[in-house]
């Protein structure tokens, strides 16, 4: 499971972590080899504070995405039904999107359980907004902490 979840969220965060390293003004790292500071130095106190609100934005979609993401779960690490946490990262799960799929295949009963579908639907979109929420928020104090 770690594995395809990190297939599909590492393009993601790959590619906004080059935008925002590309993102921060080659005046910046001038300044600070003028300055006497080494390439280290510069990298570390000038280059990655100003590209960390991007970078943390990236990350954030992806890990949004990768929990939205259904087709994946299903052949890799989803279960019918799992009465128990998952011990280890490396257990089955059962996960939102693929519960959701179940209760709307399951072909007995549909009507008792469309409240169900809907209830975990619910708790899927927000917690995907709510990760998104806390990007945007987190992205905006690093801004004005920036500047």
């Amino acid at each position: 499971m770690a594995l395809t979840l990190g297939a599909m969220t590492l393009p993601v965060i790959i590619g906004s972590t080059e935008e925002a390293l590309k993102s921060v003004p080659d005046t910046y790292r001038e300044a600070s080899l003028g300055l006497g500071a080494t390439k280290w130095q510069t990298i570390y106190r000038i280059v990655l504070p100003s590209a960390l609100p991007g970078i943390l934005t990236g990350a954030i979609l992806g890990i949004s995405r990768a929990a939205g993401e259904t087709a994946p779960i299903m052949f890799t690490a989803a279960v019918f039904y799992t009465p128990d946490l998952p011990s280890s990262v490396f257990n089955e799960i059962m996960a939102l999107p693929y519960h959701i799929y179940v209760l709307a295949t399951a072909g007995t009963n549909i009507e008792a359980t469309r409240h169900l579908q809907y209830g975990t639907a619910l708790v899927l979109i927000a917690l995907v907004l709510g990760m998104n929420l806390i990007a945007i928020i987190w992205r905006s104090r690093l801004r004005r902490k920036m500047q």
